[in-house]
């Protein structure tokens, strides 16, 4: 089984909906992890986003770096945006997919809804491609 750290800063949206695409689609051929430097709670709108594609992921947790430093990855994604994405301090090869942090989104709870459901959609589409290069 193949071993995925996904890491963003804050590990409250797009991590979080990557680690839940990636576990829902991957057909248990992937152990993912989710991490951040940052640590917060995962974010409502992460979940609700998550939840129309019928993917709970209200279980989560927003776990730091940290907790992951000595563990052995196969892949270590990140999917910050502007460079401000972390390093990992393993010896691995890193993979980037760079999202507009939906935790950002200005206005009304519809507006910022509207945000999450086109960065969740383009998450979804790179886990889809991952999955698909990763397992033929």
């Amino acid at each position: 089984m193949k071993q995925v750290l996904i890491l963003c800063t804050a590990n409250s949206c797009r991590s979080q909906m990557a680690e839940g695409f990636l576990n829902a689609l991957g057909e248990n051929r992937f152990q993912v992890f989710s991490a951040g430097t940052h640590p917060s709670a995962v974010n409502p709108l992460a979940i609700q986003a998550m939840a129309e594609t019928n993917i709970d992921i209200s279980g989560h947790s927003s776990d730091g770096i940290d907790a992951y430093a000595k563990h052995s990855f196969d892949d270590v994604i990140s999917v910050c945006d502007r460079g401000k994405c972390p390093v990992f301090p393993a010896k691995t090869q890193m993979i980037h997919w760079s999202f507009d942090d939906p935790a950002e989104a200005q206005g009304t709870e519809a507006e910022q809804m509207l945000v999450f459901r086109r960065v969740r959609d383009k998450i979804r589409s790179k886990i889809e491609s991952y999955i698909k290069n990763h397992t033929e």
